[in-house]
């Protein structure tokens, strides 16, 4: 088993909120002088801002997981590209598949997700530092890609790359790269059999009832 075996899906599932579990430290020069807008400030201070309400809260959450998965849904849902991320899970099984179909998968996965990894936030360890490193422009800069990597106390720093794109007006989050494993490739794998047998709704509708989990058996 490698060392990404298990932890991708809990890392995916605190990157696409950009809550993970670190105190945002170390910021190159041109990423703390970009601006406000740009996609690395909003990695940095979207971290900030969550990793400090996590902290403030945190008994709470802990008494309450509720609240937790409230939280991290709003989060979620105001930085991820969700329905773009689901388009490109289905791949080919996407083709053709109506807006609402889309949509259906991926509330489900979004959801089960959090349901899944959310909780596991309060039992990180917090003394893990992220450095944004840079962030370069893709197909004429429609894409762009923000490289950070993740400092731990002892071991070598684990290098994680977030894919954003513009969408409503603002840059959002549709795909994490954890080593060079890329969260929308590793589900693409994994749904392919599935919706070999199944219809798109079907797929969701066993996420919803937990038969089939994201992440599950890594």
């Amino acid at each position: 088993m490698t060392r990404l075996a298990r932890p991708l899906p809990l890392l995916l599932a605190t990157a696409l909120a950009f809550a993970a579990p670190t105190a945002v430290l170390a910021q190159a020069t041109a990423v703390s002088q970009a601006p406000a807008n740009s996609p690395s400030k909003l990695v940095l201070d979207n971290s900030t801002r969550i990793l400090n309400t996590l902290e403030a809260r945190r008994a709470e959450f802990t008494a309450d997981r509720s609240k937790l998965r409230d939280f991290m849904k709003s989060e979620f849902d105001t930085v991820f590209d969700r329905d773009y991320a689901a388009r490109l899970v289905l791949g080919t099984h996407g083709r053709g598949a109506s807006d609402a179909d889309v949509k259906l998968f991926a509330d489900a996965l979004a959801d089960s997700l959090m349901q899944r990894y959310g909780s596991s936030l309060l039992d990180f360890n917090t003394r893990l530092q992220v450095r944004v490193k840079s962030e370069t422009p893709i197909r004429g800069g429609a894409i762009v890609k923000v490289s950070s990597e993740y400092v731990r106390p002892a071991g070598e720093p684990i290098p994680v790359d977030y894919l954003m794109r513009q969408s409503g007006g603002q840059w959002k989050l549709f795909d994490v790269m954890v080593e060079g494993v890329s969260f929308i490739q590793t589900f693409r794998n994994q749904f392919d059999a599935p919706l070999r047998q199944k219809s798109i709704p079907q797929v969701a509708a066993d996420l919803r009832a937990g038969t089939l989990s994201p992440g599950a058996g890594r």
